[in-house]
């Protein structure tokens, strides 16, 4: 054969084995589809090529032509809960996806503490390793990749969650969908993508930023790191966008230590970023989140306040907060080590809020409104109906203050679901703050175990300036 000659069939075949149907890797053998939903499949193939896809819970054939782009997409019907399946995609090529369950599906996202794993220090992982095969669990695990522009593909995988597999994957995450699979009986699939350090503005849609004097003022605020992006959308185009064929039951999140010195913008922020994914999957899914943990910041209260602006978020439609603050032993410590209770924290917001099963009380008491009696400030609750109590003998980081701004340590008796707070030296109250600081751990709950929510009835500016 000749070299001209040789050199196009070459071409030919190169082009060809190119030219065969793909699939994004979030499509793949032992992965979760989406119970009872219309779910895409999609990919790219040779211009006007058509795509035979057969689904063994229906045992149904559906036909797909590419576009000129290459690209094809075509939706699903899924049934209840089950499997295993199959999905056999036919071209020139065929691919078979193996393995592949229906249930419910749940992306997990937000800095390192939902990124901490058993690799990290989270040992008591490894409790769960031996009865792993009683659960139906998969894992996607979202490689950290940045990109200026929304990408269509991310290099990660699904895995079959077993003791090897495990280890490298959030525990947050794992411990909320065990629960998931205990009590609905359905396969789980987690769809990790978080990246430790990261603030919010990377998970939100650049153009979001960039249009918004707050938020764009904030984001250049951002000090430069060579351990994670700080660009706005960076993220989100490479770890969050390949995902939005996907559908999913909701999203948990598990962030903000990064932008406790630009919290006074991210109420806005966080309320813009649950939009713009809501709008990418067209669909108005729940996001439930943790609201910071107590922890020992450079800079005076900011921890405070962005746990203020996380409560604040609670307006935002079909979004719910645990708090856990009891749940710190080290507030030198980032990284809190009990990640199973957050999971089961979160777990519980979503069974009784998306799942709608009757699991008693999931969520902490907030204030509701305060009034002063006199020199005594008396302070409703909600999710307290059950009253509230105190663990141990003195009630701890509750204070008052009068018009002077000076705050005492308060005498507080709770009655049901009151708080009646006082202090001889404050003849005329103004302002009550509860656990209302960096590192303050309170202690009190409601009647079933759940830390009160932080909080302060003032609106007084607060000294941020680094710590000496």
């Amino acid at each position: 054969m000749n070299k001209p000659l040789f050199f196009l069939v070459l071409c030919f075949f190169v082009f060809s084995s190119r030219a065969n149907v793909r699939l994004p890797s979030i499509l793949a053998s032992n992965m979760v589809l989406q119970q009872q939903s219309t779910t895409a499949l999609w990919g790219w193939g040779k211009p006007r090529e058509k795509i035979k896809i057969t689904t063994s819970w229906n045992n149904k054939t559906v036909e797909v032509t590419a576009d000129g782009n290459a690209n094809w997409q075509i939706p699903v019907q899924t049934p209840k809960a089950g499997g295993p399946y199959t999905i056999v995609f036919e071209a020139e090529n065929k691919i078979v996806l193996e393995n592949v369950f229906i249930g419910e599906v749940w992306v997990c996202s937000g800095q390192s503490n939902m990124e901490w794993n058993y690799y990290n220090g989270i040992t008591s992982i490894k409790d769960e390793f031996s009865p792993l095969d009683k659960f139906n669990i998969k894992l996607f695990q979202v490689a950290k990749a940045t990109s200026k522009t929304p990408q269509d593909n991310n290099e990660g995988n699904w895995m079959v969650c077993d003791s090897n597999t495990l280890k490298n994957f959030s525990a947050v995450a794992y411990y909320f969908g065990k629960v998931l699979n205990s009590e609905l009986n359905v396969p789980i699939g987690l769809i990790s993508s978080n990246w430790g350090g990261t603030p919010a503005e990377v998970w939100t849609p650049s153009e979001l930023i960039e249009s918004n004097t707050i938020l764009k003022d904030a984001a250049e605020r951002k000090k430069p790191s060579s351990g994670w992006p700080i660009a706005p959308g960076y993220a989100y185009n490479a770890m969050i966008a390949p995902l939005i064929n996907f559908n999913v039951a909701g999203v948990i999140w598990y962030q903000g230590e990064s932008n406790v010195e630009t919290a006074s913008s991210y109420t806005q922020l966080m309320d813009i970023m649950i939009g713009s994914w809501r709008r990418a999957w067209n669909k108005n899914f729940p996001f439930y989140y943790v609201q910071i943990a107590p922890n020992r910041y450079r800079n005076y209260n900011v921890g405070a306040l962005l746990r203020e602006a996380q409560t604040k978020n609670l307006a935002t439609e079909k979004t719910g907060m645990v708090v856990v603050s009891d749940l710190v032993n080290d507030t030198l410590n980032i990284h809190p080590t009990n990640k199973k209770d957050v999971g089961l924290r979160l777990a519980n917001y979503a069974l009784a809020e998306t799942y709608g099963l009757n699991i008693g009380s999931y969520k902490s008491p907030l204030i509701k409104s305060f009034d002063v009696r006199g020199n005594q400030v008396v302070l409703d609750f909600y999710n307290a109906d059950e009253g509230l109590m105190l663990k141990g003998k003195k009630v701890k980081e509750t204070f008052i203050a009068g018009a002077d701004k000076i705050f005492y340590p308060a005498a507080v008796e709770i009655r049901g679901k009151q708080m009646i707070v006082s202090n001889k030296e404050v003849k005329n109250p103004v302002a009550v703050r509860y656990q209302f600081s960096n590192t303050g751990i309170g202690n009190i709950f409601s009647k079933k175990g759940l830390p009160m929510a932080p909080f302060r009835t003032d609106e007084w500016p607060l000294d941020t300036s680094k710590i000496k």
